[in-house]
């Protein structure tokens, strides 16, 4: 989700995909979009992900599905912190774990595909990744791994649309919703769309201010 994406889609920009939508579901997505459009991140919340700068940029570095399209490290921050909120201990009531809150059998399933691929990972072995454990999901690295691994995958299939990857990353990839081309109808996954959506325009903006500013000095 860079410029170097499958069509990545914000989804604000993407009024020609939600008018496809069913009625009732696209203006529950709309409502959320709105709803965090104009989010600020706190200092807080900033300094609690930047102390995963060094990994998520390190691992949203590696192409996974195709030659040059990569996920974007803000796009992973923005999920994480709508996720966990840059906690790498959280646990959801569905027993998600960790930093992008991964299900232990979606976690060890992408742990098995990657220890079989031509990557090898620094400080993470082949021999680790084939033989995950639900607490091997607490480790921000191994976590991390695994998010960029999975959005990169979902990123492919459903050709950078935006609520068609957060859909497949929290309600399933074989969803049938997702074969009609439409977003998970879950109020769940309908505010996540929003949320991350909103972090990650959020997070993008910063990024320009800082770099108008460098260019000023």
């Amino acid at each position: 989700m860079t410029p170097q994406s499958l069509k990545t889609g914000i989804i604000l920009l993407c009024a020609c995909t939600l008018l496809l939508l069913p009625a009732p579901s696209h203006c529950r997505l709309t409502e959320s979009l709105n709803k965090y459009k104009d989010v600020r991140l706190s200092t807080e919340r900033l300094n609690k992900i930047n102390n995963y700068n060094e990994l998520i940029e390190y691992f949203s570095s590696f192409t996974f599905f195709k030659l040059r399209h990569k996920v974007s490290p803000d796009f992973i921050r923005a999920l994480i912190l709508a996720e966990s909120n840059a906690d790498p201990n959280a646990v959801s009531s569905k027993n998600a774990r960790g930093l992008g809150q991964i299900i232990p059998t979606t976690g060890i399933e992408a742990g098995i595909a990657l220890s079989k691929g031509t990557v090898d990972f620094r400080n993470i072995s082949r021999e680790r990744l084939a033989n995950l454990c639900e607490e091997d999901l607490f480790d921000p690295a191994i976590n991390i791994l695994l998010t960029c691994y999975l959005i990169a995958k979902y990123n492919y299939k459903f050709n950078g649309q935006l609520q068609l990857v957060l859909s497949a990353w929290n309600a399933g990839e074989n969803i049938k919703e997702l074969k009609s081309g439409q977003h998970a109808p879950y109020q769940e996954t309908i505010d996540l769309i929003g949320k991350v959506n909103g972090y990650y325009l959020c997070l993008l903006q910063q990024k320009k201010t800082r770099l108008a500013g460098r260019k000023r000095n």
